[in-house]
């Protein structure tokens, strides 16, 4: 007697009509149930510094009060300092108007003042808890230190620009080749960078506002005269040129006069300098900033 055939399987009821049979619940929900993989690397890097950057930025959007009166100061030496020694002719500038030259190291000026007083901020960020709370993120340090750096040099930007036309209006005969403007924006960027961070590294050093304050104002009023900003290096007394020449300000100041007015400029030499500020300034803000969250 033959066997009876065996009974044919049911199909399951989760086959598809192409004959395969899809994944169980547990490998379907799998995605649902378990986070992404987050990604690593350098990739990701650029993306959080523009967003540390875009934060930054907001908070100028909200209160642009600082904008208007950091206006005043490059305003007021513009007015009174260059045109009143422009008349005077005391300060040898070649065939340069003394205003003409003055111009370029007033808009690195007033970058350097929104810039050096940085630090103040993210003690700020300390006291209320919002440092904390960024780095427990995946955030880099460096990231984090290197977008309120750029949001700085953005800031210096917008500041530039108020120099640059109240200098237009009192007849600095500027370029405006777009650039030579793109290489000023650059140059504003790396400078305001190297001086945001020296700030913030003052700040990891020092804990408290109220001696950053006193330690900013010691500093500003000696990197500015002791740079090419007021007058050439060639008329300086040899220590002060001494000074001048490891003073990150010059080589900015040298790097906007020979982009905005065409004097001779080391302008390899200034981007070099500056950028290698910008980085070392970068590292050392990054390596104290977990000594500030303390």
């Amino acid at each position: 007697m033959s066997a009876v055939p065996a009974a044919p399987r049911p199909a399951s009821a989760d086959a598809t009509p192409g004959g395969t049979v899809s994944p169980e619940p547990e490998q379907r929900f799998a995605l649902l149930l378990s986070p992404p993989r987050a990604r690593g690397g350098l990739r990701v890097v650029p993306a959080r510094v523009a967003a540390m950057c875009a934060v930054e930025l907001q908070k100028l959007r909200h209160d642009r009060t600082e904008l208007y009166t950091r206006a005043v100061q490059p305003a007021l030496w513009l007015l009174i300092f260059g045109e009143t020694f422009t008349r005077m002719r005391v300060i040898p500038t070649g065939n340069v108007p003394y205003i003409d030259y003055l111009a370029p190291g007033i808009i690195a000026q007033s970058a350097m003042f929104i810039a050096i007083f940085y630090g103040i901020m993210i003690i700020w960020e300390r006291d209320s808890g919002v440092l904390t709370k960024l780095l427990v993120t995946p955030t880099p340090r460096a990231a984090l230190i290197t977008g309120k750096a750029f949001a700085s040099g953005v800031k210096a930007v917008i500041q530039a620009v108020v120099v640059i036309a109240i200098a237009a209006v009192l007849g600095v005969a500027l370029t405006w080749n777009p650039l030579k403007l793109l290489g000023v924006v650059v140059v504003v960027l790396l400078g305001s960078a190297f001086f945001s961070c020296l700030s913030m590294t003052i700040a990891g050093i020092v804990l408290t506002r109220d001696r950053l304050m006193g330690i900013g104002q010691a500093i500003t009023m000696p990197l500015f005269f002791g740079s090419n900003a007021l007058y050439p290096v060639d008329v300086m007394p040899t220590w002060l040129r001494t000074f001048s020449a490891v003073n990150p300000l010059s080589y900015q100041v040298d790097a906007l006069r020979g982009l905005l007015i065409g004097t001779h400029a080391h302008l390899v030499t200034d981007f070099a300098v500056l950028t290698l500020a910008a980085l070392l300034g970068i590292a050392a803000a990054a390596s104290l900033l977990g000594r500030l969250a303390r």
